[in-house]
């Protein structure tokens, strides 16, 4: 490791939230004010990610009284504390920065279904039943 990647490292977040690109997420961002930390919710839609180790960032865009408010959070930013994925959408784009000129219905997108289930680390499946003596396949 060289010595800026080391250097780097202590930065980068342990766990990185998992979402992709369409994804409906809400960044739950820690705001100062004055001696007092809250945390605000942004909540829109996942236009792009752009990866480049610890400058990675994510732009987030949603509709505010019929404006659209864009944002940039840099990924491991101490500042974003969470992102939590509302719903995913199925897109063919890695940029979706034609949503900006889209509004009402056609700016939906469909909504993508996981059919695989979520395997939990450390957690065994269960075995699968022996079929009965007599019967064959």
């Amino acid at each position: 490791m060289d010595r800026v990647s080391h250097a780097v490292a202590s930065y980068r977040k342990k766990k990185t939230p998992e979402f992709r690109v369409g994804d409906t997420v809400d960044v739950h961002v820690r705001i100062q004010e004055g001696e007092k930390e809250r945390i605000q919710l942004f909540t829109g839609v996942v236009l792009c990610r752009k990866r480049s180790g610890i400058a990675e960032t994510f732009t987030v865009r949603r509709i505010v009284q019929g404006e659209g408010v864009e944002r940039i959070f840099p990924l491991h930013s101490p500042f974003v504390a969470d992102v939590k994925v509302r719903k995913r959408s199925v897109v063919r784009r890695s940029k979706l920065y034609y949503l900006r000129h889209r509004s009402g219905k056609s700016a939906r997108m469909k909504e993508r279904i996981d059919t695989r289930e979520e395997i939990v680390p450390g957690e065994a499946s269960p075995a699968p039943e022996p079929a009965p003596a007599g019967a064959t396949a």
